[in-house]
């Protein structure tokens, strides 16, 4: 597909100012490297840490972009925001600002992460990579870390910068077969779920990790300013198109991700959420450390008010449209439709803890009907992660594939 960003006038939907000039509008709203392959989709953006991501592409439907995920392969170009943090205390000030050890992660390794303000609410979460003992990458979901870092940096040895690193997935059944395809030299040995490496695709130096937002088995691989961009980009969609790969935007994860219990940061939890009610607990760790949040943390109650929900008859609104014997009873975080179990799907967070898996409340749905949705432990299937960990292979039929 021999198309370039500079074959077209600008790449996003919103309008710009009377006078104002495209690139103008694009500069102020940086796109990925790699945009350039969505273009011909006609794709619609939305903004994620100040990033455009792809909300739509017109070759695929939802339905279909879910199946590839499950089924095959795809690429999606991403809105995290990498940071990095580097200098002799940068474990210091990471220890300082995340609920969960930073020491205990080895350079080669990813972690889950996230901060919290002083009173116990959530600001927002990531996968931490450490490239060596003095430097990371915070590559966070959508919110601003950046200023937290820094309030948290007086009187430590550390640098707080904006590498200028962009994000994207690959992910699903063939993705490592995918990954040994592309490399110049051997698979990183080892290569375990979250771990990280830096390898060469098309010439071009990169990072990868074992890592993504589908809890399918795949990777993210994290592209650099002084590289060659686009011949990695290439590489990865003409070497993928033996393994059928698909360019896909976010509805891809959308249904998957809440399947999975994949918390959508500023959706599923915030400010007014504590990591216990978000049924994140086991990532804070009291141990010897005095991160912020601690106090607040330790005082405040341990029981989960976050599940999944599955909709029989309709996918569900968003906000407080749950109720029991006509009392408001939660709010509807997130919700989609899962082809895989034919119904709506849902992350939902309840008022009464004791409201648990099993309890039936009626829920207003997208096409105003109500209906009864049945609260589930999350993730819904896969319990124990074993697909992203290359340790289960269980590819559902397509139904939408006629053989």
């Amino acid at each position: 597909m021999n198309i370039t960003l500079s074959d077209f006038r600008f790449a996003v939907k919103p309008f710009p100012a009377k006078g104002e000039r495209p690139r103008e509008l694009t500069r102020t709203m940086p796109a990925h490297p790699l945009s350039y392959m969505e273009l011909p989709y006609d794709p619609e953006y939305t903004l994620y840490n100040s990033r455009l991501t792809p909300e739509a592409l017109n070759h695929m439907t939802d339905d279909e972009m879910y199946w590839a995920v499950r089924t095959g392969v795809i690429f999606r170009h991403t809105g995290e925001l990498p940071i990095e943090i580097s200098g002799p205390d940068a474990e210091t000030l990471l220890n300082r600002v995340f609920t969960r050890s930073v020491s205990k992660v080895k350079p080669g390794r990813c972690s889950y992460q996230f901060a919290c303000y002083h009173d116990g609410g959530m600001i927002t979460d990531g996968v931490l990579l450490r490239l060596a003992d003095d430097k990371f990458w915070m590559a966070q979901a959508d919110g601003d870390l950046f200023s937290w870092y820094k309030a948290y940096a007086e009187g430590l040895d550390v640098k707080i910068s904006d590498p200028n690193v962009w994000v994207s997935q690959i992910q699903g059944p063939r993705s490592l077969d995918l990954l040994e395809a592309i490399l110049e030299e051997a698979m990183p040995e080892p290569f375990h779920y979250f771990d990280c490496a830096e390898v060469k695709i098309a010439g071009q130096t990169c990072w990868i990790s074992r890592s993504g937002f589908t809890n399918e088995l795949g990777w993210e691989i994290y592209l650099l300013p002084e590289t060659d961009v686009s011949a990695i980009g290439d590489k990865i969609m003409e070497v993928g198109a033996a393994f059928d790969i698909k360019l896909t935007g976010t509805p891809v994860f959308r249904a998957r991700r809440i399947e999975a219990g994949l918390l959508n940061a500023g959706s599923d939890f915030g400010a007014e959420t504590t990591p216990f009610e978000a049924g994140l607990g086991a990532f804070v760790e009291f141990d010897d450390r005095d991160f912020v949040g601690r106090k607040a943390l330790e005082a405040a109650a341990k029981s989960c008010r976050t599940w999944g929900m599955r909709v029989a008859g309709g996918v569900a609104q968003l906000g407080r449209v749950m109720t029991l014997n006509g009392q408001e009873v939660g709010r509807v975080c997130s919700s989609g439709f899962s082809p895989f179990q034919n119904c709506g799907v849902c992350i939902v967070r309840m008022d009464d803890p004791a409201q648990l898996p099993a309890q039936v409340v009626k829920v207003l749905c997208a096409d105003g009907s109500t209906q009864n949705g049945e609260l589930c432990t999350l993730p819904m299937y896969d319990a124990d992660r074993l697909i992203p960990r290359g340790k289960l292979v269980d590819i559902p039929k397509n139904p939408m594939v006629v053989e």
